[in-house]
């Protein structure tokens, strides 16, 4: 199994209401799962290969609760990635040279009945973690902006937070809104729905805590 360490950014929108339940373990609240990610790497390697400054993004739709799987997936990595860079990223987006359950991506991947072949474009990503603000664009398949949640009267920006001391992708993520419209093969619209901002810290055994 090929080493490997990344720390970064993301940004993540899925289905459920701000909180998502699948946080706290339970079922999602609209009954399935479409989602989407966009992770900025600021330093990474897998074995020898640098993965710096890179990006990469995904959409995902489950019919019914993740764990119940079928889900379908689409890859996009960042097109300034060279061969080797590419295919690093691919087995860590897929679960490869991971302890079985260990990072988000593993768990997904098992998840994932339908894997359309990867896209390698560019993403474009804006990623304010503290200000819970941020986008991920990826042309002809990808529009998502996050922004953080507002009193319903006063407007107020409001600031919660998820912290999960044992959770398999984050240690903390502040907590937004956010909406997405996909296009291309997998298609899945979100508004104003649960927006997840986090920093991460991952290699093949989990969160580096």
């Amino acid at each position: 199994m090929t080493p490997w360490e990344i720390r970064g950014r993301e940004l993540v929108n899925c289905t459920c209401t701000y909180g998502c339940n699948c946080q706290f373990n339970g079922l999602p609240d609209k009954g399935h799962c479409h989602a989407v990610a966009g992770i900025q790497i600021d330093t990474g390697r897998h074995g020898e290969i640098k993965l710096d400054g890179l990006r990469i993004a995904a959409i995902f739709k489950w019919p019914g609760p993740i764990h119940e799987g079928n889900g379908e997936a689409l890859a996009f990595v960042d097109e300034n990635a060279d061969q080797q860079q590419r295919e690093a990223l691919l087995k860590i987006m897929t679960g490869q040279d991971t302890d079985p359950f260990a990072t988000m991506f593993a768990v997904y991947a098992s998840t994932v009945s339908k894997m359309n072949p990867p896209v390698f474009t560019k993403i474009d990503l804006e990623l304010d973690v503290d200000g819970r603000r941020g986008r991920i664009f990826v042309r002809d398949y990808i529009e998502t902006k996050g922004e953080p949640i507002r009193n319903k009267v006063t407007g107020a920006e409001s600031r919660a937070q998820i912290v999960l001391p044992n959770g398999f992708e984050y240690a903390v993520a502040d907590i937004g809104s956010a909406s997405s419209k996909t296009t291309g093969p997998v298609r899945v619209e979100m508004k104003d729905t649960y927006g997840q901002f986090a920093r991460l810290h991952l290699n093949g055994h989990g969160v580096v805590r």
